[in-house]
């Protein structure tokens, strides 16, 4: 059995002397969509900067194709690993064309001009986001969904196979949530991409995810398929919430509702 594209193994993650993750064993299904869920301070977005090599460890590996992504060159990550940052910002007056060229930095050499491979990865980039009729668009004149769609198509310019996402769909409207996670399930289908994603909503993950990855204080409370993994006990002790689950009449996939918080709250 070959090693999975990105895994930690025995990873322990934190922020100077506080430890958010302690031991963390993940595999990450290739050309599949990986949904990390859990509580606020459960270490989602470390887990995912760390699985992109952006968080320093205490101990463990990020492997990458095998090899510990801390040995690796910045630039040789980045080749196979596209990073959206919650919140990601610009600057101003940078247009979407502007913004996807960037996402050939790690192609390019000191001395290498642009090249026809990087005019088609741009191009392709565009293409798969349906972004092609914004590229002189100024960034700050976008929408929220378009905005996401021009910082995706920059991860997707470095052509890396690995897409990571954080929060992607946090201040979206409705539509624009739904049309986010839709591209993310065509790349998979398409194009073999990797997507993993901390989600907040549950019923969002279980209908678009192939993997959910259910985090409580920074340990795998869960993982599988969302039937698998989206049950009341186990949704009851990782958020304190109490739920029905139902069948999604269109997907087959988990459908949570609500019943009831088990946390005390004082009266407002």
């Amino acid at each position: 059995m070959t090693d999975p594209e990105l895994s930690a193994r025995k990873a322990s993650i934190g922020y100077g002397r506080r430890l958010v993750v302690d031991g963390l064993d993940l595999q990450i299904p290739p050309a599949r969509f990986t949904a990390l869920l859990g509580p606020n301070g459960s270490g989602k977005s470390t887990i995912l900067r760390s699985l992109a090599g952006l968080q320093p460890l205490h101990a463990g590996a990020i492997l990458l194709d095998g090899k510990a992504i801390a040995s690796l060159p910045t630039k040789s990550v980045a080749r196979r690993i596209g990073f959206l940052a919650q919140g990601a910002t610009a600057p101003e007056g940078m247009t979407v064309l502007d913004l996807v060229r960037q996402g050939r930095y790690p192609h390019r050499t000191v001395f290498g001009g642009w090249n026809k491979a990087d005019t088609a990865a741009v191009e392709q980039a565009l293409a798969l986001t349906s972004t092609g009729h914004l590229r002189h668009h100024k960034l700050d004149t976008l929408s929220g969904g378009q905005r996401q769609r021009a910082w995706i198509a920059m991860t997707l310019a470095q052509q890396g196979g690995i897409l990571l996402l954080d929060e992607p769909t946090t201040y979206l409207d409705l539509a624009h949530q739904i049309d986010l996670l839709e591209l993310a399930r065509d790349l998979i289908q398409t194009q073999g991409t990797t997507v993993v994603a901390v989600l907040h909503d549950l019923n969002q993950a279980a209908r678009y995810a192939d993997h959910l990855v259910l985090l409580k204080d920074g340990r795998i409370h869960s993982s599988g398929t969302p039937t698998a993994t989206l049950t009341a006990p186990a949704i009851a002790e990782v958020f304190g919430v109490e739920v029905a689950i139902l069948t999604d009449p269109e997907t087959g996939t988990p459908l949570c509702l609500p019943r009831k918080s088990r946390t005390t709250r004082k009266p407002m």
